[in-house]
């Protein structure tokens, strides 16, 4: 069954409104018509089984046949703190994290960072367009949100922002005493900040502003990843210990 994502404000009562580019997704691409059903997703982990009862130019009006919490949202909250990387990398990033179960990314400014943003409106303009990945991705994966791609943070301030949390993982290939798996299983929260540097990995005094905040540095293993497959790996190996990787 096709799944859409509509804003709060357009369910009402037992009606539900479909604007923007869905429309035309769903009238011309997919050719579904009156009494066809869909699910729609409020972006607040309730999904709506519904049938389409009219279609006009710029909006598509359901009814709702019922109403369910979305099960596809993991138990465990973890924010993706990126090195931001060159490229389209970042592109590969947000979609397959955000296919995995990520609740939120937000790309970092670091010592070696290649990547440099020089005003605001270039910057809101990546992030819009990040976060229409965020949505695709989310999409096609069933999601129950849709992961939020947060503003561009300095080093400075992401460590700010995450010294007051419980539980930040730091992957870094100089580390060879502390295991990915050794640590989660000391672990059994809720929420999980994970960051990983650019291409080049992080300078030594970042990774020790990191080790004075708490933060668990650890490794993947013996083989050096690449900036846009650590994140995903890491991910994948935390759903699979603490979330519901492989849970049927």
């Amino acid at each position: 069954m096709h799944r859409f994502f509509v804003d709060k404000e357009n369910i009402k009562e037992n009606k539900v409104f479909i604007v923007g580019e869905d429309v035309k997704h769903i009238t011309k691409v997919l050719r579904l018509g009156v009494d066809d059903t869909v699910v729609l997703c409020d972006k607040e982990k309730n999904d709506f089984t519904a049938k389409i009862s009219r279609i006009e130019k710029d909006y598509i009006e359901c009814e709702v046949l019922k109403k369910t919490k979305s099960n596809s949202e993991p138990p465990v909250e973890i924010v993706l703190y990126q090195g931001l990387p060159k490229s389209a990398k970042m592109d590969l990033i947000i979609q397959k994290c955000v296919e995995l179960g990520v609740t939120k990314i937000v790309p970092v400014l670091t010592t070696r960072t290649v990547v440099k943003i020089k005003n605001t409106n270039k910057e809101q303009k990546k992030i819009s367009r990040w976060q229409k990945i965020s949505e695709q991705a989310a999409k096609q994966s069933r999601r129950g949100i849709i992961p939020e791609i947060g503003n561009v943070m300095t080093f400075e301030e992401m460590i700010s922002n995450i010294k007051n949390d419980e539980f930040s993982l730091v992957p870094y290939e100089d580390e060879n005493r502390i295991g990915l798996k050794d640590i989660l299983k000391k672990y059994n929260g809720k929420r999980v900040n994970i960051v990983i540097g650019p291409e080049g990995g992080f300078d030594e005094s970042e990774v020790n502003k990191l080790k004075k905040i708490g933060a668990h540095i650890v490794s993947l293993g013996p083989r050096i990843l690449r900036t846009e497959t650590a994140g995903f790996t890491t991910i994948a190996v935390i759903m699979y210990e603490l979330g519901d990787l492989g849970v049927i």
